[in-house]
């Protein structure tokens, strides 16, 4: 059954109280409600646990769709003991991993804004993250890292804004992305916004985000590779360069 995304209006909730509406096969947990992101756009789903009223927890190693992006599935780690239909449970995501990859996700956003190339693909991590530029030129990645300090430095907000998906269809060029396309279906499109009166950005994304851009902290680009005639992937990595995280 389609479930309320708190996420998708709060990126900081991290604990909040569900009832299970369902639970698959394979073990996975449908739940009416939740904080935990589910995978997709390129950003990985929340790992967290959910606690039962005795205390005891069902740790969960990946959130991730249904058949559907109003569908959320929680599943556990091998070998834990499942709840019951209409069982109330606590949702913990694991913030401290949660807020690493909204750090990242909003890091591959001020790299679109210094290079304003069509992307073709990203994947954030904890650790590292990629974006890949539909680009031939070649660009100095000590001069982009520079800029997006400059961008993370200047402490501009970030914030959501809603446009119906009949907007968003017809405005197409919004969108950055050649190959993802921004989650449609749900009546509602999310616009990550960036600085005051979206002056500095504004692109369709479902992910996660911090709500200020010096919250990213210190990010380099560690290296530019050429992945074929017409196409770059640059690696962000957190900490100044030659440094580790």
């Amino acid at each position: 059954m389609p479930v309320e995304a708190l996420y998708r209006d709060d990126f900081y909730l991290s604990t909040a109280e569900a009832v299970v509406t369902a639970i698959h096969e394979d073990g996975g947990i449908e739940l009416d409600r939740t904080c935990f992101y589910a995978a997709s756009g390129g950003q990985p789903g929340d790992t967290g646990f959910l606690e039962r009223a005795d205390g005891t927890r069902i740790q969960l190693g990946q959130t991730r769709h249904g058949g559907s992006k109003d569908i959320v599935v929680h599943v556990p780690l091998e070998g834990e003991v499942l709840p019951l239909a209409g069982e109330n449970l606590v949702m913990h995501i694991d913030w401290q991993r949660r807020y690493r990859l909204m750090r990242m996700h909003t890091a591959c956003h001020l790299l679109s804004v210094v290079c304003q190339y069509p992307i073709t693909g990203a994947a954030v991590g904890e650790e590292e993250s990629r974006v890949d530029f539909d680009m031939a030129e070649t660009i100095d990645k000590d001069e982009v890292t520079a800029k997006l300090m400059e961008l993370v430095g200047q402490n501009h907000p970030v914030y959501l804004q809603w446009i119906t998906d009949e907007e968003l269809a017809a405005n197409p060029g919004i969108v950055k992305s050649k190959n993802v396309r921004p989650p449609m279906g749900l009546g509602r499109v999310s616009l990550v916004c960036i600085g005051e009166n979206s002056s500095v950005d504004s692109q369709p994304c479902g992910g996660t985000h911090v709500s200020e851009t010096q919250e990213v902290g210190a990010i380099h680009i560690a290296k530019i590779e050429k992945k074929g005639k017409e196409n770059r992937r640059f690696r962000i990595r957190f900490g100044e360069p030659g440094a580790e995280a």
